[in-house]
This record gives structure tokens, sequence and C-alpha cells, in this order.
């Protein structure tokens, strides 16, 4: 158990105050320099003064050496940093050019400006305007104010919808540690300074950035280019602090880490480690839409190791820690597994515009768990899987697993080699049990008492008995694997092998079924996802 590292030092139900994280930063909040940082070339400014500081880029605030406030402003021409309007959907461009023509600045902010940046495809586009959220219902058609703690405006445009913010929303979301820590910098104009308030509000420095496609100029007033350039993931304002503002932004560090492989910069690390307790504090709707984020926009493997690599998983999903521990697995491991591989999978087949629905990484977690409890051989397991391929269809599953175990070479240790010249009847009397394993192994993730009880031969581990799966979700996991069993009538079977990604993320039961079947065989046989799309076939 010394190679596993725990965070924690004993077994705790207590649920960490407040003050904790907030303590702790009073002695972490020296971070990483970036003084080694690539300076961007002097040709890509747009505006600085005589000094070769931007405009007002002279903070009032105390100078803590790494964080936002002590970072120079920049104003940086978009177009030489390989930007550019074709880059940005109709949809959004749609709203864009209304706010425009009406007369308030609007931008585009956050992760689409970051992503665009990296060269890689937005989950979504966020805009933020100077308009106030009403003004925006009045005079843009199709759109209505959501939420009440932090209220943004969905404008619907075709069958898409488009979030914009305003300047005047995010003021209100002032808190103690912002005016703390950014107070405002002398000899800015009223512009800059609604930009830097709202940039100095968010979570991550590379999501402070601000696009403005019309005049051609990228906003960076939080260091956000410095720390895309190094690969680095650092808060805003200090992390122990900006974590114990908002304990949700420990799990969207690690996703945005995964996603871009990215390091943390070692203020954001300790406090990752120091505050991991608080996530318990979430709640546990926000803590199922997290897990989501995590696990079905593309990046689930990277995710799941960073989670065990800081002591997460531990919290968040014991029993799957668990299996890890088993595993003689190290915080660091480069190693892979069953588990893994899953995802690993998965991952190929998604990405943040095409994501799945919750419901089957919850579905592969309790598949996976039925076999770590009792491993089954690579006939029944791949019968049962086409079986849910095609809808119950017992009989067909198991002819075709037939062939295809034949193919086999080497097999996760929860899968067992085939028994050979075994009768159907029995193999198919062994998958109607490892469909009541499954859903059992479902119950077991959503019960408080199994889940507390995970990580009880480890006492190093923390106490997490958080069960975050919602009713619905759980519900259709249930349905997914009901039709093995013949519980379901007029079962409908996907045709073809392309994936719709529409009735994939909507849950549609025959599309998830399908994509459950191409992971858990790809897992088993293939090393490339082309090799077998005739497995697929119903």
């Amino acid at each position: 158990m010394a190679n596993i590292g725990f965070a924690y030092k004993g077994i705790s139900s207590f649920r960490p105050p407040f003050a904790v994280c907030l303590h702790k930063a009073q002695h972490t909040l020296t971070v990483e320099s970036v003084s080694d940082a690539a300076v961007i070339p002097s040709s890509q400014l747009i505006r600085s003064n005589s000094s070769g500081q931007p405009a007002g880029s002279v903070p009032s605030s105390p100078a803590v050496h790494g964080y936002a406030g002590t970072f120079e402003w920049k104003a940086l021409n978009s177009k030489n940093l390989g930007l550019s309007t074709s880059m940005i959907n109709e949809e959004t461009w749609t709203v864009l050019k209304n706010l425009r023509k009406k007369g308030y600045e609007a931008y585009l902010v956050g992760g689409c400006v970051r992503d665009l940046l990296l060269k890689k495809t937005p989950k979504d586009f966020d805009i933020i305007t100077s308009a106030d959220l009403r003004e925006i219902t009045k005079k843009i058609s199709r759109s209505r104010i959501v939420g009440r703690r932090f209220p943004i405006c969905h404008v619907h445009v075709k069958e898409s919808i488009v979030e914009v913010s305003s300047f005047s929303t995010s003021e209100r979301k002032g808190t103690n540690a912002f005016k703390e820590f950014t107070n405002r910098p002398h000899g800015c104009n009223d512009r800059d300074y609604a930009r830097w308030k709202n940039c100095m509000r968010r979570d991550f420095t590379i999501n402070g950035l601000m696009y403005d496609p019309y005049e051609n100029v990228v906003y960076d007033y939080a260091g956000g280019m410095e720390d895309l350039k190094m690969a680095k993931v650092r808060t805003v304002i200090p992390a122990h602090v900006s974590f114990a503002e908002d304990h949700a932004r420990i799990l969207r560090a690690i996703r945005i880490a995964a996603r871009l492989n990215f390091q943390f910069s070692r203020d954001t690390a300790c406090a990752i480690q120091d505050c991991s307790l608080s996530i318990l504090r979430i709640e546990k709707q926000r803590l199922m839409m997290e897990m989501n984020y995590m696990l079905a926009f593309g990046s689930a493997e990277a995710s799941l190791r960073l989670l065990w690599r800081f002591g997460l998983l531990e919290i968040l999903l014991p029993i799957q820690a668990a299996y890890l521990v088993s595993q003689g697995f190290r915080r660091r491991d480069k190693r892979s597994n069953m588990l893994l591989v899953l995802f690993a999978k998965l991952d190929n087949l998604l990405a943040p515009n095409r994501p799945c629905n919750g419901s089957l990484w919850v579905a592969l977690l309790s598949f996976h768990l039925a076999l770590v409890d009792e491993p089954r051989d690579a006939l029944v397991v791949t019968s049962f899987v086409l079986s849910v391929r095609n809808g119950g269809n017992l009989e067909k599953a198991v002819n075709k697993a037939r062939r295809i175990c034949k193919k086999a070479n080497k097999f996760h240790p929860e899968v067992l080699d085939a028994v050979e010249n075994e009768c159907d009847e029995s193999v198919m009397e062994k998958v109607l049990d490892l469909a009541l394993v499954v859903k059992s192994s479902l119950n077991a993730m959503v019960d408080e008492y199994v889940v507390s009880q995970a990580m009880s031969k480890y006492p190093q581990a923390p106490f997490s008995d958080l069960v975050f799966i919602t009713i619905p979700a759980y519900s259709k996991v249930w349905n997914i694997f009901s039709c093995v069993e013949g519980h379901q009538d007029d079962v409908k079977c996907k045709k073809g092998v392309n994936i719709n990604y529409k009735f994939l993320v909507d849950g549609e039961l025959e599309e998830i079924r399908y994509v459950f079947a191409k992971v858990v065989i790809d897992t088993l046989y293939c090393t490339n996802l082309d090799e077998a799309k005739d497995q697929y076939q119903s």
C-alpha cells in the first residue's frame, strides 16, 4: 500500500469547513514563474504604452507573484494568432451580428476562445455582451432568460441554442475573494474595466480570454496566453481561495487538463489535493453534470487517470478506485487495464461536439464491475454484449459470438478464455445470469452503504458514501440491459454502422446499445476501430 500513496491519513465522514481551503491560501500563494514563457511578438500587440505594457496594465492590488492580477494586459491581433471568423459557427454569428446591429458590444469568451486558439473544436460558443439580459429578450426574437443564481440568456437559432451572458449580470457575482485580490487598476477606461472585471471573475486564466471578431482582437487580462503557451491550468485568483469559492472548479480543472493534456501550476495542483474533500459539498445533480463533462465528451480515460492521481477517484467513485488499488495501480501509473481501455475506446468515438448520453458511461462502469466481481469466459461476455446490441436475440448473439471469439488473442483478467464445446443452451443461461449481475452492479453503485465499504480495506483512504448517479440515468441504464432478459416488448435494433450522434446524446436506447457493444468489442478484440465493422451488424 505504500506505493499507492493515498492523499489522506485517516477515515472521516466529517465535511471540511470552508475555512480549511481558505486558510491554505495564506501559505501557498506562490506559483511557478512565467518568466520563461515565450514572448509574444510585438507585431501581435495591438496597443501598448510607451513602457511596453498595455494601456492600464498597472494593477493597484497587492502583488502576489503568479496570480492573474500581476500579469500584463494584452490586446492581440487575432489574425496573427490564427483566428478567423470562418471558425465561428453560423448560429453564433447570427447572435453576434444581431447584438452589434442593436449597438451593443459582443465578444466570444471562455473555453471557446481557448479552443479556437488551440485549433480544437469548441464544445459550444459563449457570448458576453454589454446589453442587459432583459434588453436581449426585448430586441432579439426567440430568446429567454434562464437560471436564477447565475442568469444567462438562451437565444434559439434554428435548432441550436446560443448562450449569452451580460457584463451587468456578471458584476452581481462579486465575492469577497474577488474584492480582496482584484482592485481596479489605474488608468483603464470603462470598456477595459468591464472586460477586466469579467475576466477576473473567471475560474482559470486560459478561460479568461475575450475575442472580438469584428475588431480582430483577443483581449488577455489574466495571463491566459502565457499559460496556453506553457500548457498550464492556473486559477485566476490564488487556487485555495478559488476552490473555496466554488468547489466545482476542482473538477473543472481536472476536466480541462484531461481534455487539453495540460499540466497544473504548482499552486493549483496543491490546492486540488488540499481541498479535495470539499467536492462532497457540491450538489449531487451538479456532480453528475461535471462527471458527465469528463466522461462523455472524449477525454474519459485521461480524466479517470487524473482523478486517481489527485486522490479524487476514491471520493467520487470509490468502487472503481478499489479496483485500481487491487491492480496495484500507482498514482502516476502509465499502465492500463480493462476499465481504462473501455473508456479509451469510448473516447475514440466521441468529441466535445459529439458527446454521448451519460447513461452510456454508467452502463460501462456497471458492466465492468460485474466482471470484476466475477470474471466470465469470453464467449459468455461476447454473447451478452451482442445480445444487448441486437435487442435481446440470444440465439443470434451466441452464434455470432462463436465466430468472433475465434479471432481473440488475449483477454483482460476480467474475461476468461472461452470454454470449448459448450452448448448454446448453457451459454445462453450464463448470459442471462450475467445480465442479472450487471443490474446488481448498477444497484451497488447507487447504494450508499456499498459505496462506503468499497475502500474499507484501506485505512489510508478517505471515507466516501457519495452517490450522484441520477434516477433518470439509473433508469436508462436498467433499460439498456433489460432487453437481454426479454423484459421489453418491441425492442428496436439499430441498422447500419454509422453512429447517429444526435440520437446518442439524446439517449435513444438502440443507439446507446450499439455504441456500448462497439466499445466492449473493440476493447476485447480490436486495436483498430475499422477492423471489425461487420461485428456490429445486427
